[in-house]
């Protein structure tokens, strides 16, 4: 398996949160692209202010990787109109692939029309402007059955309004990550969370991100149908990869 295509490499740390310079931040990012080049990555998701480094750097180096960001990161509680006017930034800055925090809350609080109006105005301006839209629902935060529904909500969203054929360039996704959980219970993507999302989503895209960190974890969540998977371990995903391959001879 050529795991490194199913890899979106993640650095998303501001350099307040590193607790850095912004100079220093901006060489992290840079290491990052640096191993998209040498282990070729599918892509890499970084924030939108680090998205024009990333395309010059890579086009220099004539490597393909993409260039993906996030909105609304990462609690997803910002209005709608925000989040569409820091997407369309992130487009015009150059990104590929944009990763929208769905506002889980009202979602919990059964407020449908605005998760409807987020996936269908976010949706659109990206599918209009050639890039994939990724919905992050916060698994998390969501129970069993709210992740089953969110995640057909999402799909028939798509396909009522851009049909069937939008199926390729729309994921729904686990996790931020971020999440503060209780008791230290999971706050990323499990088995059992990614197995509701694929039997509800589908044929959307699905992408598992938030504590994937080796590669026989990375290479099970593919066997049971993701399409991508978030992590900020790619480079020891892809070095497991290679070593398992070695111990074969």
């Amino acid at each position: 398996m050529k795991i490194n295509q199913y890899l979106d490499a993640t650095y998303l740390k501001t350099s307040l949160q590193a607790g850095i310079s912004e100079e220093e931040n901006l060489i992290n990012v840079e290491i990052l692209l640096k191993e998209a080049v040498h282990f070729g990555y599918k892509l890499v998701m970084i924030r939108p202010k680090y998205v024009p480094f990333a395309k010059q750097f890579l086009k220099n180096n004539h490597y393909k990787t993409l260039v993906g960001t996030v909105i609304g990161f990462h609690e997803g509680n910002d209005s709608l109109a925000t989040k569409l006017e820091e997407a369309k930034n992130a487009i015009k800055l150059g990104a590929d692939e944009l990763d929208f925090v769905i506002n889980f809350e009202e979602y919990k609080k059964e407020n449908l029309n605005l998760i409807k109006n987020e996936v269908l105005e976010g949706s659109k301006l990206c599918l209009e402007n050639g890039k994939v839209v990724k919905w992050i629902i916060e698994v998390a935060a969501l129970k069993d059955d709210e992740i089953a529904a969110i995640s057909k909500f999402i799909k028939e969203i798509i396909f009522e309004n851009f049909g069937s054929e939008a199926a390729q360039k729309v994921f729904v996704k686990s996790s931020t990550g971020l999440y503060k959980t209780e008791n230290n219970l999971p706050n990323g993507a499990t088995f059992e969370t990614m197995k509701l999302i694929i039997e509800n989503a589908k044929p959307l895209q699905i992408k598992a991100a938030g504590g994937i960190r080796d590669y026989v974890t990375a290479v099970k969540m593919i066997e049971i149908g993701v399409d991508r998977i978030g992590t900020s371990s790619s480079k020891e995903i892809c070095t497991n990869e290679l070593s398992s391959k070695n111990s074969n001879y």
